[in-house]
């Protein structure tokens, strides 16, 4: 797959996204749907990991797309925490601290599209940066809003 066609998905995903709020049927599949979208960030977000890491070989273009999936992932989960849809690995102060977590999520979203841009540029130094980075505030927002 490459960047054009993670683009159009991207593109598409975002326009579906728009109204996904308004689809969900329930609390249980607002909650898949966050749910589900953070578990693919995480795969590819740990495969940049075992790169960074040295636990895998590195290859400019896999990393790169891993960055593009993991960067456009990375604006779905937010519709999905609405009110009503409490439960889940989502803390309660998700919901009474609203104000915080909104900033947690777009710094990480900043973070993972910095993280993107390094990968684009294919310079392994500025990506391990951008990914202690991103991984921060990751770690963050779980500490804060996650259940453990």
């Amino acid at each position: 797959m490459n960047l054009r066609n993670i683009a159009l998905i991207a593109a598409t995903l975002l326009t579906i996204s728009g109204t996904a709020f308004a689809q969900f049927q329930s609390a249980e599949k607002a909650i898949d749907y966050r749910e589900s979208a953070f578990t693919v960030m995480n795969t590819h977000f740990g495969r940049i990991g075992a790169v960074v890491k040295g636990e895998a070989p590195y290859n400019k273009d896999e990393l790169a797309k891993n960055a593009a999936i993991v960067a456009m992932m990375s604006t779905l989960p937010w519709q999905a925490f609405g009110p009503g849809t409490e439960g889940g690995k989502a803390m309660p102060e998700v919901w009474s601290d609203n104000a915080k977590f909104k900033s947690a999520s777009e710094k990480m979203q900043l973070a993972v599209a910095d993280l993107n841009k390094a990968a684009q540029s294919g310079d392994l130094e500025n990506i391990k940066k951008a990914f202690g980075a991103a991984g921060q505030t990751c770690k963050g927002c779980h500490d804060d809003f996650k259940k453990k």
